[in-house]
């Protein structure tokens, strides 16, 4: 899934190059590149399937010159990830009726490759002899409330588990009762499930959604694929696979793996997985001095050097014409700084 704008990580992030594009590690690879590295690892590459916007096209291509046009589906509005889902399942169950697949967001952190890839090699498993939903789970470090929760059950197999219960973006007062109890694992938003299963979920508790690309079935693959998805995608509901699919099905199984994973989805996500200075500042691009600062993000251009004083968990960030200063703890707040700035005059150009 590589369609998202990433408007957490704004004013680094932009619409016209989005966060999965970008090489914020300093590794000479995206992190859509890096997590195509991971996959041919685990599946061949022609069958590994991109889904982005219409708008992102030629960057995919350019970044991923091992695959073809034919394998970047490309959404002519943004649904959420429910809708993505489905027409990907839709384009595997046309070319296989008995395909599993295995399901991973473009933009995620993971430093144990082999781990991952023997984790995952075990989902796909799983769901190829099981009609069952399956997730990797992890540890929570700290009371997110920008991430799914999983309450783990019994063990069915090999170190799977049923779900008790899946909660999806708790409010900080739930999420700290979670973490506490030792309970609850974060949902890593990577999903492995056998392609009859994935369509049997859609079926049951999204049946518009599923109606739509059943309806569409005939042209999976084809000259018309893309004339389909640019009539109906838009009129898809606007929902996650979380909302829509995990918190309702009853076959849900959790896999817990130690990979090094990070959503990267917040500064705050970064900054723990980034070398920091002694007072904990991590510094991942441009030059920057902090003085009495402590626990900061800086992110300035080449060429240009930021100097700090007296910041406490702060994101500063300086980007072509925008700058951000913000208290790390309130971050979830940077979507509705965006928004605002996009109702500005003129306010387009800056984000």
């Amino acid at each position: 899934m590589a369609g998202g704008v990433g408007a957490r990580f704004w004013p680094y992030s932009r619409n016209s190059r989005p966060k999965q594009f970008l090489d914020f590690l300093g590794t000479g690879r995206s992190l859509l590149q890096m997590t195509y590295d991971r996959m041919i690892k685990l599946v061949p590459k022609e069958n590994i399937l991109i889904v982005t916007n219409k708008t992102y096209r030629d960057m995919v291509l350019e970044q991923l010159p091992l695959v073809t046009a034919r394998q970047v589906l490309l959404e002519p509005a943004r649904r959420n990830t429910a809708p993505c889902i489905a027409y990907a399942a839709a384009r595997v169950y046309a070319a296989n009726k008995n395909g599993v697949m295995v399901v991973v967001p473009s933009d995620h952190l993971i430093t144990k490759e082999d781990e991952f890839v023997e984790a995952a090699a075990k989902g796909l498993d799983f769901v190829t002899n099981h009609d069952a939903i399956l997730t990797l789970g992890i540890t929570p470090s700290r009371p997110e409330t920008g991430y799914g929760y999983i309450q783990a059950g019994q063990e069915v197999e090999n170190g799977i588990r049923k779900v008790k219960t899946f909660t999806e973006k708790p409010n900080a007062e739930l999420a700290k009762v979670f973490m506490e109890s030792g309970e609850f694992y974060w949902n890593s938003g990577m999903f492995f499930w056998s392609v009859k299963t994935i369509r049997n979920a859609f079926r049951k508790f999204l049946p518009d959604t599923f109606a739509k690309f059943e309806m569409g079935h005939a042209f999976m693959g084809t000259d018309s694929e893309q004339a389909f998805i640019d009539e109906y995608f838009p009129s898809c509901q606007k929902i996650s696979i979380d909302y829509g699919v995990m918190e309702h099905a009853t076959n849900t199984h959790v896999l817990f793996g130690d990979f090094g994973w990070s959503d990267l989805g917040t500064w705050g996500s970064l900054h723990d997985v980034l070398p920091k200075d002694e007072d904990n500042n991590a510094k991942p691009k441009g030059k920057s001095l902090c003085y009495d600062s402590k626990g900061n993000i800086v992110v300035v251009p080449k060429g240009k050097i930021a100097v700090v004083q007296g910041l406490e968990n702060y994101v500063v960030v300086d980007s072509d014409n925008a700058l951000l200063i913000c208290r790390m703890e309130e971050e979830q707040r940077i979507r509705q700084f965006v928004n605002d700035v996009s109702l500005m005059e003129n306010g387009e150009e800056f984000i």
